[in-house]
Formats: structure tokens, sequence, C-alpha cells
């Protein structure tokens, strides 16, 4: 290469450093980096099929401050048992305490949506917890499953079987066939019942 392509180069080089950078794309850059990664749907909603873990992010956004645990569980016992805090007995603190304590709180502070420090008992949300709340409004104004509906057509079906054995020409064989698929079908929706009850816990 000749002297003078070299100063060229150079020259060129200089002037493309010098370039002032576009602002606009630095604060583009910032952002994206102050802006925690976005955790899989199936972590999100891991943590907000329970409602324990649904009131620990709604209390924590509402109070927009660190919490004590002592604080969270008094108040997520008295969201369940629908009474005050002043109306708890001690077993409905302790059973939720305990609760938060070993399952809850270690699930979602290793998940990243809270900051639980055990030692001290303090709790608080982390930058993650946009990531859920945007989910969260949609989680809580989701219908309740209604078990009485589910009681109530096993019962009629049960009615229409029995109804149709004494006043239909049906075979034995077929009625205690119909009986049992009913008895199957209430047993089915208890345990479902009983399921749904306890994932809460």
């Amino acid at each position: 290469m000749s002297q003078s392509e070299q100063n060229v180069e150079e020259q060129s080089v200089t002037t493309s450093s010098s370039e002032p950078v576009d602002a606009e794309a630095e604060t583009v850059v910032e952002a994206a980096a102050d802006t925690p990664p976005e955790p899989s749907l199936d972590l999100i909603f891991e943590i907000l099929k329970n409602s324990r873990r649904r009131e620990v992010i709604k209390y924590l956004r509402e109070r927009g401050e660190r919490v004590s645990l002592s604080d969270l569980a008094e108040h997520v016992a008295a969201v369940e048992n629908g009474i005050t805090t002043a109306e708890l007995s001690s077993s409905q603190r302790k059973r939720v305490y305990v609760g938060l304590y070993q399952c809850h709180l270690p699930k979602m502070d290793d998940i990243g949506v809270v900051e639980f420090n055990q030692n001290r008992g303090h709790i608080e949300l982390t930058d993650q917890a946009v990531h859920f709340e945007k989910y969260l409004d949609h989680a809580e104004a989701g219908p309740s499953r209604r078990w009485y509906q589910y009681y109530g057509g096993v019962s009629i079906v049960g009615v229409l079987v029995l109804a149709l054995s004494v006043f239909a020409p049906v075979p034995g064989w077929a009625v205690m066939a119909m009986l049992a698929l009913v008895v199957g079908i209430a047993g089915a929706t208890s345990a479902l019942h009983w399921a749904a009850e306890n994932s809460d816990d």
C-alpha cells in the first residue's frame, strides 16, 4: 500500500470514529439493558395459578415497599378466611405463615418475582414482577368455578336414569351400566373439586 493510500484510510477511520453517536439508539440500548428478561409463560402461570401467590403479588404491589412476613401472612390469612386481621385465630395465622415461609415465598424467590430474606423475614417485589402483574389482573378476573352446578348436573343425570329404569322397558344390565356411569362421574367431579381446593394451599 502506498503512503498516500495509507493516509486516506487513516483519515477515513478517524472521521468515522469521530461521528456523533445517535442518542436515541443509546437510550434504547440502555432501556433494554435495564429491563429484566421476561420469564417463560410456564413459570408465570406456575406462580399465578395459586391464589395465595397471587395475593402475595397483589399485596406487595399495593404496599409498594418491603413488608414483613408476619404482616403478609396476616393479610393473606384474612383474605382466605373472609375476615379482618383482628379476627384471625393463631392457628389461621400459623397455617398461612408456615405455607408462605416453607413453600410459596422460596419458590417465588427462586423464580425471581420476589426477594425473600428468610433470616430477617422481609419480602419485596423485584423488577421481574412487572412480567407477572400484566397477567395478574386477568387471572383474578376469571370466573370462579361453580361446583354446585357440576353436582346438580350429576344429580339430574341420576334422576333421569332412575326414571328411565322405572317407566321404560330398559334391560337391567343397561340400567346398571348407566348408574355406574353416574357414580363414576360423581366420583370424578369430587376428586377434581378436592384437587382444585388443595392446589391453593
